[in-house]
């Protein structure tokens, strides 16, 4: 199943972790990617300590967990491309997600663009397969 279908009619909770220079591991909870295509997604992302860690470390990992029994959803393996702070952009992909963005919040948010570098299944020790 492609990503963008896969994250459109898959519910369930992410994580995304990041680490940063100094090798201190962060993990946030995280909505669905914005799937860009098959090679890219974006994440909203507030001024906190996942965004100041991809400024010195542009890897990051993120778990998806599916809803339901049984523990089924993908891991992602993430290196950032690029970010931009579009506020045109990030407040239409933030309709989307009502839920998830509050409207009355006023941070500085960025769309952070990531190369998928490996999809692996949420349990089990197969290789990552390469996008």
């Amino acid at each position: 199943m492609k990503l963008a279908d896969y994250f459109a009619e898959t519910e369930g909770t992410g994580v995304l972790a990041t680490a940063g220079a100094d090798g201190k591991v962060d993990a946030a909870v995280y909505a669905r990617p914005h799937v860009i295509d098959e090679e890219t997604v974006a994440f909203i992302m507030r001024e906190r300590l996942a965004h100041e860690n991809l400024k010195s470390n542009h890897y990051a990992a993120y778990l998806f967990i599916e809803r339901g029994q049984g523990y089924q959803g993908k891991r992602l393996y993430l290196r950032k491309v690029r970010e931009e702070t579009n506020s045109t952009l990030i407040a239409k992909l933030r309709r989307r997600n009502q839920e998830v963005y509050a409207d009355a919040d006023d941070s500085n948010k960025y769309l952070v663009f990531f190369r998928v570098e490996g999809v692996r299944p949420l349990v089990g020790d197969k290789p990552p397969t390469e996008q």
